[in-house]
């Protein structure tokens, strides 16, 4: 099948990718090396998914071959490996219906009135839609000053921030920021940290100081933040601390949003799928963090594996007579 538009307005193409973080932009690369069409489709406006909207550029040291990358690169880098096989972005659609026409193949509709008709459908959505935890105090300073993302940490120079959080993202952008910044205080409700021990100590040799047992009770500022109230949750003493910045490292609630009612299987928000990558639903295969099986690990690097095993598949469903295994990429001319 050729990647078209017909009478009607349909798109048409081999493969539907829905989602364009990593697992989706190997799965590009990978369909186009098995000499099939591909469209990928994300309600993001950008490509990288979680890794652009999220920490481009924080180091990520578990992809294999790197001892780290920043995750802007590795998007670029995924980027430019699918590019000489011109899949179709449909960014800034969200996928919110999945039909069948009368041959049965499945046709995926966007919430921006786009149709696209597919050999197979491969959901790569990561965790489905992320919305980031709120701060509960101080949300009014949203966009002067309180920030839930670290897209630029040159923008942070020479400021005051605070960062509030335990997990992993906590101390990842701590540690970013801390050579920038003129300070850096880390704000956790507790005493215990969620993020890798190492990223802990890491942190504490940088100098930054970290706060536990308290809350942000407080943002204080005339027109932007400048400074953070911290309240301890036992004593309910209070101290302000500078802060021309405030990164609420929180968390962020998943939802699949329409995926949810398309009659996937789903195990705890996430689509059930057998060792072929497929899932119940005739023609529909996902890979990464989305996906549920007996012994998941949901790394980036196993994305990568399940995108290729969802399109191997994928390419014996559209045409039986494909062979599961195509062959190792240095057998191929480019």
């Amino acid at each position: 099948m050729s990647q078209l538009t017909d009478d009607t307005g349909v798109l048409s193409t081999d493969v539907l990718i829905i989602g364009a973080g990593p697992a989706g932009l190997y799965g590009a690369y990978y369909a186009g090396f098995r000499g099939l069409t591909v469209t990928v489709m994300d309600v993001l406006p950008q490509l990288g998914g979680q890794v652009s909207a999220m920490y481009p550029e924080k180091p990520i040291f578990d992809i294999a071959g790197f001892v780290a990358v920043r995750g802007r690169d590795l998007v670029d880098g995924l980027v430019a490996q699918a590019e000489p096989y011109s899949p179709r972005y449909l960014l800034g659609h969200r996928a919110t219906e999945l039909t069948y026409d009368a041959d049965g193949l499945p046709l995926v509709h966007s919430d921006r009135g786009t149709t696209v008709r597919a050999e197979a459908v491969v959901i790569t959505g990561g965790v489905g839609t992320f919305t980031p935890r709120p701060l509960p105090a101080g949300e009014e300073f949203l966009g002067r000053g309180l920030d839930y993302f670290v897209p630029d940490p040159s923008v942070h120079t020479d400021r005051d921030v605070v960062v509030v959080g335990g997990g992993d993202s906590a101390f990842d952008w701590a540690a970013l920021l801390a050579p920038l910044t003129r300070s850096v205080t880390l704000v956790h409700r507790t005493a215990r940290f969620r993020a890798h021990a190492a990223s802990v100590d890491k942190v504490r040799d940088l100098g930054v100081e970290i706060v536990t047992e308290c809350e942000v009770s407080r943002l204080i500022g005339t027109g932007r933040v400048e400074q953070a109230e911290l309240r301890h949750r036992v004593t309910k003493e209070t101290r302000l601390v500078p802060a021309g910045t405030v990164v609420a490292a929180l968390g962020f609630l998943a939802d699949l949003g329409p995926l949810q009612h398309w009659g996937l299987d789903l195990n705890a928000r996430k689509i059930t799928v057998d060792t072929h990558m497929a899932t119940n639903l005739p023609r529909v295969f996902a890979a990464g963090d989305i996906t549920d099986y007996p012994g998941k690990v949901r790394l980036i690097s196993v994305g990568f594996g399940e995108a290729a095993t969802a399109v191997n598949n994928a390419a014996t469903v559209i045409d039986p007579d494909a062979a599961l295994f195509p062959g190792h990429s240095t057998e191929k001319e480019h």
